[in-house]
């Protein structure tokens, strides 16, 4: 070899010893950060050593289910724009400072196959989240942090569940169900009767102050005791323990009352005279089932029994065409709803006839809901009135009730014409 070659050769050994130093040097003064590596490269023939680095990682987009984080970012190179080979997520108490852990779920290790992952069983808290790439055995500058993931992991208490006390044929195609649970919160109802049970569902969301409503249509479900379940799922996806719902109840019946009978009865005592009028006779209307007291005097409670029977309190009147008609006089029943009774004969004489009294000679009104009749006694005969004086054969009353008769779950008495029994009056 000539000393010239000997010179050239020595110089290209030396330039690579320039390049390997300058490289060293870039990577101890890069530091973690930089985390250079080195690639081959060519330049007219002759090999040198180059220097890249992994960039720092984006910051990640968090969206929170209950316990669960789930992030996604944008896609990390080097330098020299090669991809990066995968990424590590850490968690963080806080926006800045504190001690980092590394995430669990799908987030654990290296995530080595797409941009996101999920890190499963957070505890409660707010989290801050960082993305770092990863090139083999390089890891690149871990990225800023996230913004708060508010995690809840309380599941919420059992709604409270408002239903009517009765499903009847007025409300039972849309019955209006409501309560009160988290702010947000969905609510999942659901509606049965017994066993085997027919179920109806319904979901509805609770506004800002936690109130919720639904309305749900029961016309497929049995009559008797339905069921109101509730259960409610936060806005952090944290749905409450379906074995302890919320509950309510109510008795459905679309079923409307009827009358039974009218029956006009003599007074049993004396004197008395059969066929014709007397203080003491009695009208008695038979119902299918206990009415809702409160329809025929609004002063009676809803399921008990009822009476008035003040002084010239309860008026009964049989007008020139033998119908009776009740009036009650005075506060003790505000709003009256009863009805009319045609006799079937002729007990009008001459003159008004009207009955009331006082004391034990007062007319009287008197529901009992055991026996769900209503009884109306005659008592004194208002002088003027003359009945008729003679004898009636026993004749078939009618009774037409007043509008506004209700049975209990709010089904109305038809308002039509019903007959009775044989009359003895």
């Amino acid at each position: 070899m000539s000393h010239r070659d000997t010179r050239q050769a020595g110089a290209r050994s030396w330039n690579r010893i320039a390049v390997i130093v300058a490289g060293a040097a870039l990577l101890s003064w890069a530091g973690p950060g930089a985390n250079a590596f080195w690639t081959a490269a060519s330049n007219g023939g002759t090999a040198v050593a180059a220097a890249d680095a992994v960039a720092a990682g984006a910051t990640p987009s968090t969206s929170v289910s209950a316990g669960n984080v789930t992030l996604a970012w944008n896609a990390s190179t080097t330098l020299a724009s090669r991809p990066v080979s995968g990424y590590t997520v850490a968690r963080y108490p806080s926006a800045s400072g504190g001690a980092g852990v590394p995430a669990g779920g799908t987030c654990a290790g290296t995530v080595a196959a797409g941009l996101g992952c999920t890190d499963q069983g957070v505890p409660t808290g707010t989290w801050y989240y960082t993305v770092t790439p990863v090139l083999a055995q390089w890891t690149g500058s871990e990225s800023a942090r996230s913004a708060g993931a508010a995690v809840d992991t309380t599941a919420p208490g059992a709604p409270t569940v408002t239903a009517p006390a009765y499903v009847n044929s007025g409300n039972v195609a849309a019955v209006q169900v409501s309560g009160a649970t988290e702010p947000g919160a969905s609510v999942a109802l659901t509606v049965s009767d017994g066993v085997p049970a027919h179920t109806v569902s319904a979901a509805a969301t609770a506004d800002s102050t936690g109130f919720w409503n639904a309305t749900v249509n029961l016309t497929g479900l049995n009559a008797g005791t339905v069921t109101y379940r509730a259960v409610a799922t936060d806005t952090a996806g944290n749905q409450g323990n379906p074995a302890t719902p919320g509950t309510a109840t109510s008795v459905k019946d679309v079923i409307a009352p009827t009358v039974s009978n009218v029956t006009l009865i003599d007074f049993a005592g004396t004197p008395k005279t059969i066929g014709k009028l007397d203080s003491k006779d009695k009208v008695t209307i038979q119902f299918s089932e206990a009415l809702d007291a409160s329809t025929i005097c609004s002063s009676w409670a809803s399921a008990a029994n009822g009476t008035l029977s003040g002084d010239n309190q309860v008026t009964v009147n049989i007008s020139a065409t033998n119908v009776l008609s009740i009036v009650v006089l005075g506060t003790a029943c505000p709003t009256v709803r009863i009805g009319t009774v045609a006799l079937g004969a002729t007990y009008y004489g001459s003159g008004t006839l009207s009955y009331k009294g006082t004391g034990s000679n007062a007319s009287t009104l008197n529901w009992d809901t055991a026996s769900k009749t209503l009884t109306v006694t005659l008592g004194a005969l208002v002088p003027g009135g003359i009945p008729s004086n003679a004898n009636q054969q026993p004749a078939v009353p009618s009774f037409t009730p007043d509008v506004g008769i209700k049975d209990r779950a709010g089904n109305s008495l038809a308002v039509t014409a019903v007959s009775g029994s044989s009359s003895s009056f």
